[in-house]
């Protein structure tokens, strides 16, 4: 819209640590996305033939004239007009690669910061394979006897102290091998953890990893570390959640396996995942494909009746921008709050259990409005929520 050009569906580079190839159009509907926004952005699907010179080989590579590499991160609609625009005119096609925060989120009319919330919110919607998996798990999920939200929490969901009859919480437990790498904090497993992560850094990132010059005990208590499985289900059960609740675990690979999350499952036994829900054969359209898991993962989380994160990051940041635009409720952990806490070893369980109920009273589903610089697609709030 500020450049006032037709946008090609977006195509989508390989992530060099999921190694998936999965499309824009495996994941994403693109009818639908092309349909939703069809009164404010031409869209097709490939650039028209007097362009088929233009391929996204093209773009991949080298320095090309018609490629724009230098945006800068939050550059102003301005920077779009005065640097992209003149190519656009030049060429009758341009490439903004990478893109990712590359559109400043102040300082820019109301209808295109509501298109933002359109597109986002809006128009993006999974792909048919995704929804019908997605819908069978959360089908799954509902249809338990076994449900028992903590008295606390079930109040914000429904308004009742009574419990509520098919609810379930989604669990994003972000605690993978190149999490646990990148935060550089110590999990317990030795010396020898320690040397295998320190390597796995070098290769990934070349050892360039800020946390890196930080003692474990400074990152905890700046509540920089992601919670272990260990941690993230004490953080639950003293929130008021029984071993009664039915627990959705979304998650790739947890680092460690199974032995990592045994203590988790032995606090929630009801706890379930892709895999004891679905069958093989309910998995197979998705399988091995790391996209379609996170976004089946997605959908379950964004029906579910809560949804926490055991650390920020791209899925919690999207989860909650996106609840809170369907004014579903989230549990915020704090971070801040969570780490000196978990490094005090002689706190008993009641002291314990009131600090954390009372540094999360304001972080349970409340709407924040959004502040200078931060992303219009985690806290939508006011800008795509409120009439004026």
């Amino acid at each position: 819209m500020i450049l006032n050009a037709t946008l090609v569906v977006p195509h989508l580079d390989l992530n060099p640590v999921w190694q998936d190839s999965s499309s824009f159009s495996d994941i994403f509907d693109v009818d639908h996305f092309i349909n939703v926004l069809s009164n404010e952005v031409k869209i097709v699907k490939e650039p028209p033939r007097e362009y088929a010179w233009s391929t996204r080989e093209y773009y991949a590579t080298g320095i090309r004239p018609t490629r724009i590499k230098t945006a800068p991160v939050h550059a102003s609609a301005q920077w779009y007009q005065e640097n992209v625009l003149p190519v656009l005119q030049s060429y009758g096609i341009v490439a903004i690669a990478p893109f990712s925060h590359r559109l400043a989120f102040d300082q820019l009319p109301t209808h295109l910061q509501r298109l933002r919330c359109k597109v986002n919110f809006e128009a993006l919607a999974f792909v048919r394979d995704v929804k019908v998996l997605g819908d069978l798990i959360v089908n799954r999920l509902r249809n338990t006897h076994h449900q028992a939200l903590g008295s606390e929490l079930r109040e914000n969901i429904d308004g009742s102290g009574h419990e509520g009859s098919g609810k379930y919480v989604v669990l994003h437990l972000r605690f993978d091998k190149d999490m646990a790498a990148h935060s550089a904090c110590d999990f317990g497993g030795g010396k020898t953890e320690k040397l295998a992560l320190a390597k796995y850094r070098q290769v990934l990132w070349q050892g360039r990893v800020l946390n890196s010059q930080f003692t474990d005990n400074e990152l905890r208590s700046q509540g920089r570390c992601p919670l272990t499985p260990e941690e993230i289900g004490l953080l639950l059960a003293a929130l008021g959640f029984s071993n009664n609740t039915r627990l959705y675990l979304a998650s790739h690979k947890v680092y460690g396996g199974e032995a990592r999350i045994a203590t988790l499952k032995q606090l929630f036994p009801l706890m379930e995942d892709k895999k004891t829900l679905a069958s093989a054969d309910e998995l197979a359209k998705v399988e091995g494909k790391a996209s379609l898991l996170a976004a089946v993962d997605y959908y379950v989380s964004l029906k579910s009746d809560i949804f926490i994160s055991a650390s920020p990051g791209n899925m919690h940041n999207a989860l909650v921008g996106h609840r809170a635009y369907l004014n579903s409720k989230t549990i915020r952990p704090n971070m801040v709050l969570l780490g000196p806490l978990f490094l005090n070893k002689s706190m008993v369980w009641p002291d314990f259990e009131a600090a954390v109920l009372n540094g999360h009273r304001n972080r349970q589903g409340q709407i924040r409005l959004r502040k200078e610089k931060q992303s219009i697609f985690t806290y939508p709030a006011p800008d795509c929520m409120c009439k004026s």
